[in-house]
């Protein structure tokens, strides 16, 4: 299977999908994205960032949504 213009497969190499559970803040977005991306291209190891925006699916109905919402 293709998946961001590389194959993957459980007879490919490892490959990376992280990132925060929740966009705190573009800053934050960008610090994290920027690391992992260095990490991993010293690593050789293929990356996709992933991170909500909005994250409904929360622990608890108090917990940090996304950026701008209430």
């Amino acid at each position: 299977m293709n998946l961001c213009d590389f194959e993957v497969g459980l007879d490919k190499p490892l490959f990376l999908i992280a990132g925060p559970c929740v966009i705190e803040s573009e800053q934050l977005a960008l610090d994290t994205a920027g690391q992992l991306k260095e990490t991993t291209a010293r690593l050789g190891i293929p990356f996709i960032y992933k991170s909500s925006f909005d994250k409904a699916n929360r622990t608890s109905i108090s917990g940090h949504r996304g950026p701008g919402i209430e």
